[in-house]
């Protein structure tokens, strides 16, 4: 057990950490996939925010249509204020080409599109992932506590430890040296603020409404990263927390193929970059990806000695092969498709909530 402050508010768990946080004026959003519905890990999420009483879910679904029935029938058996808003239906899709804003869908435009109405209906907005297996109660109240007492935006900390071997490999691997090697190079605010975070990577992130419609968002992986760009914006040191929630098991997705983290370290690179070149950091990328492998075989050297301590298990090579693949990522980015905050739009979060809703029950006849 610890009590550091890092350079924003650090919020430890001593022991049950139970909060008393304005839970009934807050949305959930839970972004969910035709693969996520219906697991034991999303069914576990949704069974215990129902003790929350969050003022309304949001669950924000890509699936294709031959799911929508079983998901569905699976949703409505959960006692909560839900709202399913289906963010690939094809008719979504017309109603963003209508205002340009068509292109590629993924991770990053679920959340986009739900936080959009959660910002319009509620005072809070909470997002977290449904893939994780050791989901508590606590959780969502810890999460707004930091908001109900002065700050605007919180991100969630937790370890990845689980069967005797360290996970979070895309953030200790990628993200912690990417942004350790571009502070050891650029005195830079934003940097010291990305790196400030215990676990960046974190789909776990609260905020208020008002900086919430100020997210300009990354379509796909990057979100994590993105939403910290725009919060040091909005919020900055002062205005930013994290919060322990505890150890975490979630799904684990291979290095290599489709989804996989080679293909998710690309977007994470991408973002880091727009975060750091929109401070005014200009990287040399024709020597980072060097100076990116020699500071993360510094990060395996003291991640192989935190396991030995705890006689967790750890291949040493495995991590450097790892490292190498994400190695091939770290190059400028290509142009930015980042979707605009909400408040730079013109358009109408309720309306996507109904041609949404409207979608869903046409596929469901």
């Amino acid at each position: 057990m610890e009590y550091v402050q890092e350079r924003i508010a650090t919020l430890h768990d001593f022991g049950g950490a139970t909060p008393t946080a304005p839970t009934d004026r807050a949305a959930v959003v839970v972004p969910m996939t035709g693969r996520d519905g219906t697991t034991l890990a999303a069914e576990r999420v949704l069974s215990k925010l129902a003790a929350v009483e969050p003022r309304e879910v949001i669950v924000a679904l890509r699936a294709a249509p031959d799911r929508l029935p079983a998901i569905t029938d699976w949703l409505s058996t959960f006692d909560l204020p839900l709202t399913t808003l289906w963010c690939s239906a094809p008719a979504v899709e017309s109603v963003l080409a209508e205002v340009g804003l068509d292109g590629s869908g993924g991770k990053g435009r679920d959340v986009w599109l739900a936080l959009g109405l959660a910002a319009a209906r509620t005072e809070y907005v909470v997002v977290h992932d449904a893939d994780a297996r050791s989901y508590a109660e606590t959780h969502v109240p810890r999460l707004l506590f930091p908001l109900a007492n002065g700050y605007e935006f919180t991100k969630g900390y937790y370890a990845r430890v689980e069967n005797q071997r360290l996970y979070g490999r895309l953030f200790r691997l990628l993200y912690a040296p990417l942004v350790r090697t571009l502070a050891d190079a650029h005195d830079a605010p934003i940097l010291a603020y990305l790196g400030a975070f215990r676990y960046a990577l974190a789909g776990e992130f609260a905020a208020t409404a008002d900086l919430a419609r100020q997210l300009a968002t990354p379509r796909g992986w990057g979100l994590e990263v993105g939403t910290l760009g725009d919060a040091y914006d909005v919020a900055g040191f002062d205005g930013t927390s994290q919060v322990d929630l505890g150890i975490h098991e979630h799904d684990h997705r291979s290095v290599a193929g489709p989804a996989g983290l080679s293909d998710m370290a690309t977007e994470v690179t991408a973002a880091v970059a727009r975060a750091a070149e929109s401070h005014g950091v200009t990287p040399d990328y024709e020597t980072l990806p060097d100076r990116y492998r020699q500071t993360a075989s510094s990060f395996v050297d003291r991640y192989a000695a935190d396991a030995a301590f705890n006689g967790l298990e750890y291949d040493r090579a495995d991590e450097r092969d790892q490292v190498e693949t994400y190695a091939e990522a770290v190059v400028a980015p290509n142009s930015d498709d980042r979707l605009p905050a909400w408040e730079r739009t013109e358009l109408d979060p309720e309306r996507i909530a109904t041609v949404a809703t409207d979608a869903l029950e046409r596929a469901l006849v």
